[in-house]
């Protein structure tokens, strides 16, 4: 049995940061708190990017506390990038993730602490900052027929490149930035594409200024307050109507259909009589957050989601959640895991003095 006081899950930018914060307050790493990553190397979940999606491609990535991105080469690959400047603030700020680690449960352990059961043994804690993303937890929607398609059904979680999709009908299902990302990049290899949304798409005239930004938060932020699944951000800012979506959309890439009813041995179907033969369907449908260790403690509600205040879950005060609802974006989890921590050193200090 390991004994510390905080254990952060996660070491993509919300695990990293929450990790930097507790040093800044004089948490030492491998005796006050211990950061737990499954992943291979640094990088987060952008260590899995796809490689055409260079840096110049990537819609903000804010800097981490304490060290900025600079000079980086926006034509490299934004895993190579991002991957590479999370090693060096690792090192930077001595931060010694553990890697690769397999979290399997967060269980309630004796005299008020977790404990954490990993593939590298057993954490007991007073605190616990869950940073684990969405990732893991790639969404697959289900429609009738889906099993009787003869082709390949992919997800953005495995997308590699428009080279795979040469010569192939697909069908790209999402509005989000990685669907139409998807359609711009595989259009010139593919023999066609056709573009399928549950709603039609939104996009967005003008900058994405601070008072858009918060404002879209607050509307996630309401969803976790109320215990209920979280969003994206992107789901309710709408898509960036920039040169790249402008020409896609005139040339008829960006045509949107709505969701279709059935999938079919040959294709996708819908009610009206209309339909596709495909290939390939790939779902550019999202992510969940990947909370199932958190299972055992009970921290759902009714409605799906953990009720959060803050960062704070609210079922469970020792416990907090970075990169999840409001805090998903670089700039949010970099806010949250700052006060995640300020929490946690208030909620350990009162436990000390009640001892």
């Amino acid at each position: 049995m390991n004994n510390t006081r905080v254990v952060v899950i996660g070491a993509g930018q919300a695990g990293l940061v929450g990790a930097y914060h507790l040093r800044r307050v004089g948490f030492e790493p491998d005796r006050d708190f211990v950061v737990l990553d499954h992943s291979p190397g640094p990088g987060g979940a952008w260590q899995f990017r796809w490689p055409s999606l260079t840096y110049g491609k990537v819609h903000g990535m804010h800097a981490l506390p304490g060290m900025e991105l600079t000079d980086a080469d926006p034509a490299r690959p934004s895993a190579e990038v991002v991957s590479a400047y999370f090693e060096a603030y690792e090192r930077a700020f001595d931060l010694r993730v553990r890697r690769p680690v397999d979290v399997r449960a967060v269980r309630e352990g004796h005299g008020g602490r977790l404990l954490v059961e990993t593939s590298a043994g057993t954490w007991s804690t007073q605190a616990l900052i869950n940073a684990t993303g969405t990732w893991d937890r790639p969404f697959w929607p289900r429609y009738p027929g889906q099993e009787t398609f003869r082709g390949r059904q992919s997800h953005t979680a495995y997308y590699s490149g428009p080279a795979e999709f040469a010569g192939q009908r697909v069908v790209v299902v999402g509005g989000g930035a990685s669907g139409t990302q998807h359609l711009l990049e595989i259009a010139p290899y593919a023999a066609s594409t056709t573009w399928v949304t549950r709603r039609p798409p939104v996009f967005r005239e003008g900058p994405f200024d601070e008072n858009v930004g918060r404002a879209a938060v607050a509307l996630v932020e309401e969803r976790v307050r109320r215990g209920l699944p979280p969003k994206s951000v992107v789901s309710v800012t709408g898509l960036p109507l920039n040169d790249a979506i402008r020409q896609g959309i005139a040339d008829g890439v960006l045509d949107r259909l709505p969701m279709f009813d059935r999938i079919t041995p040959e294709g996708v179907e819908w009610d009206d009589g209309r339909r596709v033969d495909a290939d390939v369907i790939l779902w550019a449908t999202g992510f969940r957050a990947a909370i199932d260790h958190l299972s055992p403690l009970r921290l759902r509600e009714s409605g799906g989601g953990i009720r959060v205040d803050g960062t704070r879950a609210v079922a469970d005060p020792r416990v907090h959640l970075v990169g999840y609802g409001p805090s998903a974006s670089t700039v949010g989890a970099n806010r949250a895991g700052r006060a995640a921590v300020r929490d946690i050193r208030r909620l350990l200090s009162e436990t000390a003095v009640a001892a």
